[in-house]
């Protein structure tokens, strides 16, 4: 979720429980009568300014005034698609490179909204490496946390636009994340990293740096909302409830990004500390959540074609082992 970052280890976080207060009034076809539908959400990795829209949503009663008692915890990725296929989570925000390969597994889930419209994962260096095209990468050391999970899959992908491949390299691991700091240092050329963080970072401590997005050669589906089968058929009104008032926030967010730091603040105070930081990263986060050349309107919209081709990609890296179709990935129906 970026980014939140979808990959990480070191165990899970501790649960974030936000209570829900008071806000908008109710909206049409529901009143204090109905009955509440509990819904548990897994957000990625630890709480962060990149989940401004759930916090905001929450804040305002949309969850509560869509019938819902949402509560919300944070996992890392791998952990979310498979408490989520179990019925352990409701919903959670998972990449769509981690939902190809879990549903050829046979793991019962479906991506039901897109967050990041443009794939967060990216490669970036400092703009005195030299390096402004994937080409310029051959023979350059370059830092990832390891083999494995989204970041290496966009790095795959950059360097077989550009027929090169991991060989042509040389890959450094920093299994601690801290490929950041080697960029930094020098101690890498370059390195991968989300588009919400790393880049940012650098770019506040007065460093410039370029960023290759992997969009410019297959349109890698990013974290956005996944649920189970039986989740959607048990809670179908629950869900789609719930992904509407989310892409509202969103929207609103992106309307009035300060709308987003405040709500984000009030869920994780210690965010305070660093109100500029957080802010610049919010507004790299809002950057994503459309893809190149869309509008807040596409929202939530899942690329299809996108999706085929990323299947396509993902079983050339062998990572399906068993064939899957975009309509056993994707449910479109569940955002009107």
């Amino acid at each position: 979720m970026p980014l939140r970052r979808s990959r990480r280890i070191g165990g899970v976080a501790a649960a974030l429980v936000l209570g829900v207060v008071a806000g908008c009034g109710p909206q049409p076809g529901w009143s204090p009568s109905a009955a509440i539908t509990q819904l548990k959400v897994g957000l990625g990795y630890l709480p962060s300014v990149q989940f401004a829209p759930f916090y905001l949503a929450q804040q305002q009663g949309a969850y509560r005034d869509a019938g819902l008692e949402v509560t919300f915890e944070n996992k890392i990725d791998p952990d979310l698609v498979t408490l989520v296929g179990q019925g352990a989570l409701d919903i959670g925000v998972a990449d769509g490179t981690s939902v190809i390969p879990a549903v050829s597994q046979r793991i019962p889930i479906r991506y039901v909204a897109t967050i990041y419209g443009t794939y967060p994962s990216i490669v970036f260096a400092k703009s005195t490496s030299g390096i402004t095209t994937a080409a310029d990468l051959e023979g350059r050391k370059i830092g990832i946390p390891g083999k494995y999970g989204s970041s290496w899959i966009m790095l795959q992908a950059l360097l077989d636009s550009v027929g090169l491949g991991p060989d042509d390299v040389t890959v450094v691991e920093y299994p601690d994340f801290g490929q950041g700091v080697a960029v930094q240092q020098d101690a890498v050329d370059a390195a991968t990293g989300f588009a919400n963080n790393e880049p940012v970072q650098l770019q506040l401590s007065g460093v410039d740096v370029t960023v290759l997005h992997v969009d410019d050669v297959v349109a890698l589906p990013g974290p956005g909302l996944i649920a189970s089968t039986a989740t959607i058929d048990a809670k179908r009104a629950a869900v789609s409830g719930f992904i509407k008032a989310t892409l509202a926030a969103m929207t609103q967010i992106a309307a009035d990004p300060d709308k987003g730091l405040e709500a984000a603040i009030a869920a994780v105070p210690e965010l305070a500390t660093q109100r500029d930081t957080q802010k610049a990263i919010l507004a790299a986060t809002i950057a994503t959540w459309t893809r190149p050349g869309g509008s807040a309107g596409d929202y939530g919209s899942i690329d299809r074609a996108g999706w085929e081709a990323s299947i396509t990609y993902l079983t050339q890296l062998g990572l399906v082992p068993n064939p899957v179709k975009v309509d056993d990935l994707v449910r479109t129906d569940l955002r009107n």
